[in-house]
């Protein structure tokens, strides 16, 4: 009888020992999958691929370590990470780079400027040169034709910080418009992350509240709009970033 008890209790034991080595290598291959999937993912890619930023998970667990130009880097890298599949929360200790002899107050608005118009499929940011001065801000460059232009001049304009704009683009008009494919490529949470940071960043929709989701490049918003216009105009910067597939805008109105 005591031989059975054992054989038993040996048994039981190798279950559990068993069982809790399954769980901490299934823990740790989806903590493996979360760092990949940070790092292939379309934001760290192309948005923080200047910038030194580390991702370490445990038990989906998220920590963010490294270090940024720009504040808006920072709260994009969380928003990324806390969008992964697995993901229970995200500690950013993130620094942003401190301001050395030539990172001026100016030098980062031409930089954030820069950065925001990538998210913008309608704009030209690899042809666009951004510069600022006092807070007014030069572009240069090219742009595919007078509408576009136009457009990059709106945006910078409604940017925060940005006082004024001086247009000095160049309209070089292409005759055939190459197929873009990227955007089968933007996963959902890049998607997401470069939604919010968008909204956040010009500064007419930066006090709208809303919700974002993303699944499979449609976006759904909600949120509450002041009037129609507000909603219009948050459809359309939705619309215009890398990766929307389409946009249903279910926001309500005061």
């Amino acid at each position: 009888m005591k031989k059975k008890s054992n054989y038993l209790f040996t048994t039981a034991l190798a279950t559990s020992l068993l069982i809790a080595a399954s769980s901490y290598l299934s823990a740790s291959e989806t903590d493996d999958r979360i760092e990949e999937s940070t790092r292939k993912s379309f934001v760290f890619r192309t948005l923080l691929k200047d910038d030194s930023v580390k991702t370490e998970s445990k038990d989906g667990a998220v920590t963010l370590t490294g270090t940024v130009s720009h504040g808006f880097h920072k709260s994009l890298a969380e928003d990324t990470v806390a969008l992964m599949p697995a993901v229970k929360s995200v500690d950013n200790q993130i620094v942003v780079k401190a301001d050395g002899p030539e990172d001026t107050a100016d030098r980062r608005l031409a930089q954030k400027v820069k950065t925001i118009f990538i998210f913008h499929r309608n704009l030209n940011p690899s042809q666009t040169d951004v510069a600022a001065k006092d807070g007014n801000v030069i572009l240069t460059g090219t742009a595919k034709n007078q509408a576009q232009k136009e457009l990059t001049t709106e945006y910078a304009k409604d940017i925060e910080g940005v006082n004024d704009v001086d247009n000095q683009m160049v309209v070089v008009e292409s005759k055939t418009t190459p197929e873009r494919t990227i955007a089968e490529k933007i996963d959902d949470a890049s998607i997401t992350a470069q939604v919010k940071t968008s909204l956040l960043t010009h500064r007419s929709t930066s006090a709208v509240k809303t919700h974002i989701q993303t699944i499979e490049g449609v976006v759904t918003v909600s949120g509450v709009a002041d009037n129609a216009a507000e909603k219009s105009l948050v459809t359309k910067l939705i619309k215009d970033v890398e990766g929307v597939m389409n946009v249903e805008n279910n926001m309500s109105l005061k």
